[in-house]
């Protein structure tokens, strides 16, 4: 079991303690790289012909983990149309999970496509981790432990998908926020995720993940022409536990179908092997000054309210 390396030890442990890291998280890539994931993991099959962009996975995810009031109701579908920075909408600290709409030429009328954490069989994030703030469950998902995170968002960088984001309103608690698969209140239970269930079309399966692979494949061969041969997700960086079905090739619905068919890890664990150690120090600096800089700040806060409190 991997040990969860505390913030206060971390900046006790300084350079020696991050190089014991270093040593041991070179070995935990030689070991990570050949994992496949839970074979009794579960999944989420989405079908994007049954979609009809009602937005009530959205409205129930905000329910069950307590997110903010959206500036527009979850009934305001002009959502769709808004662009930020040349994109479509993406999940952030308020919303773990969007819809987005996208136009097809050849068809008459939209597709939506729904956008979360796809939980990785072999997350990119959590190899990147040197903390360990990830974890991959046996249920499926992949959770986070804001508790360990010094904020380093290296994750971010990782994530072939740019799913996690940082919770920047927050100066003193550094936080990553994503999906978790309701992990806590429904997964390990053996409940579907929120969204699934308030899904009215059925446009969300949930099961084990070898199961709905041989269903996405059954509707594939069963109804020609329908789909593109192919499940998003069965492959895709090592497989997801998210997983999709479309009627147009995916790239006109927003998925990136350049990512590899193996996991990231494979791609660049000849290069972490020659040099660990940098990979590993590096941020383990950078985290190891940003908590520095803000234990400082705090303590100037700190006096400045008490000497407010004298006066």
């Amino acid at each position: 079991m991997k040990k969860i390396v505390s913030r206060r030890n971390f900046i006790k442990g300084g350079l020696a303690g991050t190089a014991t890291v270093a040593v041991m998280k070179s070995k935990e890539t030689q070991a990570a790289h050949s994992f496949e994931g839970y074979p009794d993991g579960m999944g989420v099959l989405v079908d994007l012909t049954r979609c009809v962009g009602c937005r009530s996975c959205e409205a129930a995810c905000n329910k069950e983990q307590g997110l903010p009031t959206p500036a527009k109701p979850f009934d305001d579908y002009s959502v769709f149309q808004e662009i930020k920075h040349g994109e479509k909408r993406r999940t952030d600290e308020t919303a773990y999970t969007v819809v987005n709409q996208y136009d097809i030429p050849e068809l008459d009328h939209p597709l939506f496509r729904k956008i979360q954490c796809n939980h990785c069989q072999e997350p990119a994030c959590l190899t990147s981790c040197f903390v360990n703030a990830y974890t991959k469950t046996p249920e499926g998902a992949v959770i986070y432990n804001s508790k360990v995170c010094v904020g380093c968002r290296t994750c971010m960088i990782a994530c072939p998908f740019y799913i996690p984001t940082f919770k920047y309103s927050s100066a003193f608690n550094p936080r990553i926020m994503k999906c978790i698969f309701c992990y806590d209140t429904r997964l390990k239970d053996g409940k579907p995720p929120a969204c699934v269930e308030a899904c009215p079309q059925e446009a969300l399966t949930f099961g084990k993940r070898n199961d709905l692979i041989t269903m996405g494949r059954q509707r594939i061969r069963e109804t020609p022409g329908k789909y593109v041969e192919h499940i998003y997700g069965e492959k895709e960086v090592g497989g997801t536990a998210w997983m999709y079905l479309s009627s147009v090739p995916f790239d006109q619905v927003g998925f990136d179908t350049h990512v590899p068919q193996e996991p990231i890890l494979n791609s660049v664990k000849d290069f972490l092997a020659i040099v660990p150690m940098v990979l590993t120090i590096w941020p383990g600096l950078f985290a190891g000054f940003h908590l520095l800089a803000t234990r400082k700040e705090k303590i100037k806060e700190q006096e400045m309210e008490k000497k407010e409190e004298k006066a």
